[in-house]
């Protein structure tokens, strides 16, 4: 099963300059999903990250499976994320093993470990080109969304 970008929209909440998927392009419901990532120079951080030496911020790269996480989440639970946001409660065990520059396509890998009251843990990791560039396990908490 695939989802493209307008689908994707449906179930998170987060938007340009903030919305870190493009598409997703595998999901084994409820225990895993392979969302994509490209990465161009026209990303806003690149301006400051490093000035010649474009690289993708790794707290992005974080926030990039959180959010692939939080499709697999609603998925999972067949909700759209209208009422609700899954935010992030935790980073366990992150580790960076190579950069991430622009013209790189991130593949990212979530699994999920469990679900209990509206906490989620999910076992993650980022590739380019088959190569393991981040790995972490991330926590996120459903809450209910609140417009104040």
């Amino acid at each position: 099963m695939e989802m493209n970008i307008q689908e994707v929209m449906r179930y998170l909440p987060h938007r340009y300059p903030f919305l870190l998927i493009d598409k997703v392009v595998s999901i084994d419901l409820p225990r895993s999903l392979i969302a994509v990532k490209n990465v161009t120079i026209n990303e806003p951080f690149f301006n400051g990250h490093f000035p010649g030496l474009p690289v993708m911020p790794g707290v992005l790269i974080l926030e990039a499976l959180a959010q692939a996480s939080g499709i697999l989440y609603y998925k999972s639970i067949d909700k759209l994320s209208i009422n609700t946001v899954n935010y992030l409660a935790g980073i366990n065990d992150a580790r960076f093993k190579q950069v991430v520059r622009p013209g790189d396509q991130l593949f990212l890998h979530v699994e999920l470990l469990k679900v209990k009251q509206g906490l989620s843990k999910f076992q993650c990791k980022a590739f380019v080109n088959d190569e393991l560039v981040c790995s972490a396990e991330i926590m996120n908490a459903a809450k209910e969304a609140s417009h104040d």
